[in-house]
């Protein structure tokens, strides 16, 4: 989900939504108006990445979506970054969505990234105060004004999202300390092995791996993990390795010898087989489905 497709879902309506969203090359921002997201979401085939960074602000209404392999609740009152690599699969939500939202697309002249962005964390759902929205509109709505002018000054709105990219990197960083005091080890150990899975499905197939990473036994990683969850730990890998190759079978063109070495299977053969025991259809056939 890029600059190009979602220039493309957007340019039919644009004259519609152009008061209240923005588009170019190098930034994109919806100033509140759900049309923008109900037209994104209505016109996308789930699951899709996110191939740049997107920071949000939800006022108003609910979303319920599976980001990055959990189910969210996103309420009003959050703030939202979705980082590249993140896998979405909008399952419902509401009609009354007020949404500020900031997309960075890839040509933008990116600032120094605080350490919430810096590619360790691929995606935060936070509720704050009011205080802290407000704040996070007071940015936004300077952002908005400033890209309105003309021949603005790149640099300065760069800074600018440096500024909303600093305010989340705080207000992710106190969420954390607090989870630190609250969380059980076994919760802790999950939302770890989580955030590991999501960056390094496509290559690392085996629960080995991730707890080399996490410095523990793969027995007791694999019993932490059903106990926090419900659900295995290769469970959760083969989950993300899944989403990773419907993304590649249904918005690319790559065949599907490709699609298996970018996934490290040893041969097309293997690949097929772990496909269809986990959809009930072979690559192609998931393919020409969509």
């Amino acid at each position: 989900m890029n600059y190009s497709r979602i220039r493309d879902i957007l340019g039919p309506h644009f004259a519609q939504i152009h008061d209240h969203s923005y588009f170019s090359h190098e930034l994109g921002m919806v100033n509140g108006d759900p049309r923008v997201f109900m037209l994104v979401i209505g016109q996308s085939q789930p699951p899709f990445i996110i191939d740049d960074y997107r920071l949000g602000i939800l006022v108003s209404g609910e979303l319920h979506v599976n980001i990055n392999l959990v189910e969210r609740h996103i309420a009003p009152g959050t703030i939202v970054f979705l980082g590249p690599g993140t896998i979405i699969s909008p399952i419902s939500f509401s009609g009354n969505i007020e949404l500020y939202g900031l997309g960075l697309f890839a040509d933008f002249p990116m600032p120094h990234l605080p350490a919430a962005f810096n590619g360790q964390v691929r995606d935060f759902q936070i509720e704050v105060g009011e205080t802290d929205i407000a704040t996070a509109r007071h940015i936004f709505d300077t952002i908005w004004h400033v890209v309105h002018q003309p021949d603005y000054n790149r640099q300065t709105v760069s800074s600018l999202v440096a500024a909303m990219m600093c305010h989340y990197d705080g207000i992710y960083r106190q969420h954390v300390d607090l989870l630190r005091g609250s969380q059980s080890r076994e919760q802790t150990i999950f939302d770890r092995f989580i955030c590991l899975v999501n960056l390094h499905a496509t290559r690392q197939h085996h629960i080995g791996f991730y707890a080399d990473k996490m410095c523990l036994t793969e027995r007791y990683l694999g019993t932490v993990i059903r106990q926090a969850s419900g659900t295995t730990a290769k469970e959760w890998i083969d989950r993300a390795l899944v989403e990773h190759i419907k993304i590649q079978l249904k918005h690319t063109d790559k065949t599907i010898a490709q699609v298996a070495d970018e996934m490290n299977f040893a041969n097309t053969s293997f690949f097929s087989k772990f496909f269809k025991r986990l959809t009930d259809q072979t690559p192609l056939e998931y393919r020409l489905s969509q």
